[in-house]
């Protein structure tokens, strides 16, 4: 979720809508909301980015009515080269950050403060095992400094199959 850092210009897409303003996905996520207000949600962004050269990001919100399925949305950045794997996992982070940013802001002014944040998440796609251990930690306090709810693998599915099959 690059460019000039206007969101109002990034493309999502969904598999169900289609392509979409981040307007058109505020609207969309708003609806299904608004359809059963009676049911709990869980709000999920996370990123994920294949290892090729130059790295394309892929960020992912995941609305799910927990329970009763869901629906997601997605985005691409711009393709950029990173020198290690920590830049790389850093970059994804701050790009889930900054969309969580935006989205919970707008989707709070929308639907109320009584319904966000409080158990809606930034899942990271790294985990206490594998390359990205020495990492997790410092990625999941990142996460939390920014008022979310860090997941991480094994349970960050909205980064690590959500977005990375996007990927």
């Amino acid at each position: 979720m690059e460019g000039n850092g206007n969101i109002q210009e990034v493309v999502f897409r969904s598999p169900t809508f289609g392509a979409l303003s981040f307007d058109g996905v505020l609207e969309r996520i708003i609806f299904f909301i608004r359809a059963h207000p009676e049911d709990f949600y869980k709000v999920i962004v996370g990123t994920d980015s294949a290892s090729a050269d130059p790295t394309t990001l892929v960020s992912a919100i995941t609305v799910w009515r927990i329970g009763k399925g869901g629906i997601f949305f997605w985005t691409e950045s711009q393709k950029k080269t990173y020198k290690t794997l920590r830049d790389r996992i850093i970059a994804e982070a701050v790009a889930s950050i900054m969309l969580g940013q935006e989205l919970r802001s707008r989707l709070r002014d929308s639907l109320g403060s009584e319904f966000f944040w409080d158990g809606n998440e930034i899942h990271a796609d790294v985990g206490k095992n594998g390359p990205t251990k020495d990492i997790a930690e410092s990625i999941a306090g990142m996460i939390k400094g920014y008022d979310f709810e860090p997941v991480i693998k094994p349970h960050s599915f909205g980064a690590f199959a959500v977005a990375d099959r996007l990927t």
